[in-house]
């Protein structure tokens, strides 16, 4: 009997090892990356406004999504009669960007190294935040790759152009993504309550091209009518923050908003945008381990991530349409 098992080869069961992103190979090689999708951790939270944590959701989200990591035989959804992310398809871990601490520029651009790595690769970038800051340099980096239109669900509009001399921190990022002539739009779901933008940010919002919808909207339209919305063709990148879920499933984050979406308002969206559109890149931020009980808001986290990357690569695969 080896040290690393029985002899029947080793289980590699969810509490065992490395927990990588879903117990996937560790490729800390940013030059032979070679894979369909690859994570990459973003723990930066130096510019948070109310109260620190999501620094720690790369590595809540990791160890949350071990829960899922029963073998590479894929899983199988009975409802869809899918069975999604069989063996071929490859998922790597490349671990995370180096976070220089209250140094926002050098940190955004380790970020931002990273994506471009991923997509020198030709793989999927999945960023896992991190404060919503961390979506800057992400979108930084596909300057040069073609068009992308946003699609982001959150609870607040993060449009603030500048407060007290901050442009890029955690309320910024999607002014920041609108000023880029690489961002031909975007479209913002569940923005509700008091947000983290004023009125002429709104204003601002629409006039750069977003369509604004809060959680009530978009319940009154209907996944269907709401992702119909997106512009046809559009090559999506998914930001998505977790506070855009009702704190009652999603504590544990920086600024929790009462009132948010329920976990299937979320995936039925996304698995329609994703049969319709090309996804270029996402990002999942603020998950904060500090303030989640019983791990909850990880484990949602990474159960949404995990179902959203089998859908776009069932999508991918030429097979879109449900069963």
């Amino acid at each position: 009997m080896s040290g690393h098992g029985y002899d029947g080869g080793r289980l590699n069961l969810p509490f065992v090892g490395l927990p990588t992103f879903g117990k996937r190979p560790l490729v800390t090689d940013w030059d032979r990356i070679e894979a369909e999708a690859a994570i990459l951790g973003a723990p930066f939270d130096a510019g948070t406004q109310f109260r620190s944590g999501a620094r720690f959701g790369p590595r809540g989200v990791r160890e949350a999504s071990t829960l899922f990591s029963f073998g590479h035989a894929g899983a199988y959804d009975h409802e869809d009669d899918v069975t999604y992310l069989p063996g071929e398809v490859r998922i790597v871990d490349i671990g995370d960007a180096d976070i220089i601490h209250t140094d926002t520029a050098r940190s955004h651009a380790n970020i931002e190294a990273g994506v471009r790595a991923i997509l020198r690769a030709g793989a999927l970038p999945v960023v896992i935040g991190g404060d919503h800051s961390v979506t800057i340099p992400c979108v930084n980096a596909f300057d040069g790759e073609g068009p992308i239109h946003v699609l982001q669900i959150d609870a607040h509009l993060d449009f603030v152009d500048e407060r007290h001399g901050v442009r890029t921190g955690h309320g910024n990022p999607m002014r920041r993504a609108a000023d880029h002539d690489h961002v031909t739009g975007l479209t913002q779901l569940g923005i509700r309550n008091v947000s983290s933008t004023a009125r002429d940010g709104y204003e601002d919002a629409r006039r750069m091209g977003s369509d604004i919808l809060s959680v009530r909207q978009v319940r009154q339209l209907g996944p269907e009518a709401v992702v119909a919305r997106i512009p046809e063709g559009a090559r999506l990148y998914i930001t998505i923050d977790i506070d855009a879920f009702c704190p009652s499933i999603a504590p544990g984050t920086g600024t929790p908003s009462h009132g948010g979406f329920l976990y299937y308002e979320v995936l039925e969206i996304l698995q329609l945008a994703v049969q319709r559109h090309e996804v270029a890149g996402l990002d999942l931020v603020e998950v904060a381990p500090p303030y989640d009980p019983a791990d909850v808001t990880s484990i949602l986290a990474a159960q949404l991530l995990l179902n959203l990357l089998g859908f776009i690569f069932h999508a991918r695969a030429g097979d879109g349409n449900m069963a």
